[in-house]
């Protein structure tokens, strides 16, 4: 089972996201996420063997709870750099506790053996990935000309655990568990 852990992103900001997307996609021909895959990663696990899926989600239960998070979506950037980059995104700006919820995801992980993520966190949502060298020229022009980059703001109430699945159009998204961000 490939899995990953996230928040979900609501219909709005989604649908804000697909208009820009329907301008920048003629520009460049790269892969580009589709809508309904669009999350905020905390903490990606990868391989994991389905017989443990239960101790799994025991230790995402023991993740102390930050309270709903205030999250805006807003920004365009480019991963490692614009001049050699490998994935389009949009930026997230959130409290200092979306970095500390994906801090405890980690550390929750790691009692489990799963490895520890060395880089520091920054969330984003992949809106493409670049698999190849092209013209992107057009493209940054494109987002160059874009009168607004704010594509919103939501409250996240809860974090997932998701399952991926490869599928010939792209990865399938399954959530697995479902965990409340305020404490009950």
């Amino acid at each position: 089972m490939r899995l990953f852990i996230g928040l979900d992103v609501p219909y709005e900001i989604s649908r804000n996201l697909d208009l820009l997307l329907q301008l920048l996609k003629p520009t460049a021909d790269i892969h580009w996420s589709p809508m309904s895959n669009l999350h905020i990663t905390t903490k990606f696990i990868g391989e994991w063997p389905e017989d443990r899926l239960p101790d799994l989600k025991s230790a995402l239960q023991t993740i102390p709870r930050p309270g709903h998070l205030n999250i805006a979506i807003r920004g365009i950037g480019w991963f490692p750099n614009p001049h050699q980059p490998r994935i389009l995104y949009a930026g997230i700006q959130a409290a200092p506790v979306l970095d500390q919820l994906a801090a405890n995801t980690n550390a929750a992980c790691q009692t489990l053996g799963i490895a520890a993520e060395h880089k520091p966190f920054t969330p984003h949502l992949t809106l493409a990935r670049i698999k190849q060298s092209g013209d992107l020229f057009p493209l940054k022009k494109a987002i160059a000309g874009i009168p607004s980059a704010d594509f919103g703001a939501f409250t996240a109430k809860n974090f997932h655990l998701y399952l991926s699945r490869p599928t010939p159009a792209g990865s399938l998204y399954t959530k697995l568990a479902t965990y409340p961000l305020e404490a009950s």
